[in-house]
């Protein structure tokens, strides 16, 4: 219980590198001498980098043990914050959040991976939902703590917040020896993905960030794209494994479980903007997220049933379901200039995030062979965060053009069609 309880905890402070960074981000934009636009792209670049280095640990896993990976992982995720608390510049602090990103991907894959294998079966679903709980909890904290450090110390405090990872190391060095295979990592492939994934992210982002930042992200996907489906079909056992991304359950898993932090990341960077241009302060826009920490804290419990009764499938179906109800409710809020509702829509999707998440690792971990658990898990969660780099650079490239409620709007397609599919799969297994 106690690793499943740190390892959510350093999640959790992984999450709170958006969540609580983005009530300070008026604060910071001024203090550095930008506008709100550009201060999000540390949101949405920190996301990229999370994305993509997640694989890379998945693989590093499987090939030299967990420890090595995610010792060193979380060691650059506080290392990283700390850098980012001191950066003189716009410029450094990117470097620093990059840095900080590619450090903190160790945590979901790993964490994951670590539980799963130090976990029997029949416990493992309760541990898996122990750890979304508690991260989903600190996370959803991250915009009060962020806004009482912000209140007494600046931004910079608030940006220095995950650092306290740096503390679980020591623990998490004598706690997760699990071994490697010796295969070889695949870095090629690696950078493969992330010209994709950026170019993704920087083509959402572009109707804020100018025209420049849409032709060099539409040439970044159009190029990453293609030649990710070649390097698969050259490399079947590179960065993402041809076994792995061609089984339907991991793919569809993955893409329909991004949906729900798409909505989550979107919403704890859009409600702090919005509430700011209100005139409320870090500390009382924080306060209003405080709720959803309350819901979080039933998730675990509440993800355990749900897969004990109707199974991983049909409870990330659920999660898609819940998290369109959600963004709904927040669209609802800011047309009507509603705070108590904006305060309601974040609690549906850290309900959704708390259940959907340890769903679709139980549900990709159980679709593959076990010494291909870690590689496996890190494409999801490679799916799962690009979601996350999606839901801010919508809010970062759409709200200051076409406004927040629009922004919002357009982002309900993914869990729409997330609940499709997963329903439609149902009904197809349901008749085979």
């Amino acid at each position: 219980m106690l690793l499943s309880i740190v390892l959510g905890l350093l999640f959790g402070l992984a999450g709170t590198s958006t969540s609580g960074v983005t009530v300070a981000l008026p604060l910071l934009a001024d203090g550095l001498g930008i506008d709100t636009a550009a201060a999000t792209w540390m949101v949405s670049g920190y996301a990229v980098a999370l994305a993509v280095a997640t694989p890379v640990h998945g693989r590093l896993a499987d090939a030299v043990g967990i420890r090595a990976p995610l010792c060193t992982g979380v060691s650059l995720l506080g290392l990283g914050a700390l850098a980012a608390a001191f950066a003189p510049n716009f410029g450094l602090l990117m470097a620093a959040r990059i840095v900080q990103g590619l450090g903190a991907a160790s945590i979901p894959v790993l964490a994951s991976a670590l539980l799963s294998a130090r976990t029997p079966p029949e416990r493992r679903g309760g541990a898996l939902g122990r750890l979304a709980g508690v991260s989903a909890a600190l996370s959803a904290l991250g915009p009060l703590v962020g806004g009482a450090l912000t209140t007494v110390g600046g931004w910079r405090a608030a940006v220095a917040l995950p650092a306290l990872a740096l503390l679980a190391v020591p623990y998490l060095w004598r706690r997760s020896v699990v071994r490697g295979d010796g295969a070889r990592v695949d870095l090629v492939g690696a950078v493969i993905v992330a010209t994709a994934v950026t170019g993704l992210v920087l083509l959402v982002q572009s109707p804020s960030a100018g025209a420049v930042a849409a032709v060099v992200g539409g040439v970044l996907l159009a190029v990453g794209v293609p030649v990710t489906a070649l390097w698969v079909r050259a490399r079947p056992d590179g960065f993402l494994p041809r076994g792995v991304v061609r089984n339907a359950t991991v793919v569809r898993s993955s893409l329909c479980a991004s949906a729900v932090p798409a909505s989550w990341f979107a919403l704890l960077l859009g409600i702090p903007l919005e509430l700011a241009e209100r005139g409320w302060t870090p500390l009382t826009t924080g306060l209003v997220l405080v709720p959803s920490a309350v819901v979080a804290l039933g998730c675990p419990a509440a993800s355990a049933f749900l897969q004990a009764r109707i199974g991983p499938r049909q409870t990330l179906t659920l999660a898609c379901a819940t998290t369109v109800v959600g963004l709904a409710v927040a669209v609802a809020g800011v047309a009507g200039h509603l705070p108590w509702v904006l305060a309601l829509a974040p609690m549906l999707v850290t309900l959704a995030f708390g259940t959907g998440q340890p769903a679709m690792i139980a549900a990709v971990g159980s679709a593959v062979p076990e010494d291909r658990r870690s590689s496996a898990i890190g494409v999801a969660t490679l799916c799962f965060l690009t979601g996350a780099g999606v839901g801010a650079a919508v809010i970062g490239g759409f709200a200051a053009v076409v406004g927040l409620t629009a922004a919002l709007a357009l982002l309900l397609v993914l869990p729409m069609a997330g609940t499709a599919v997963q329903l439609l799969s149902g009904r197809r297994a349901g008749t085979a």
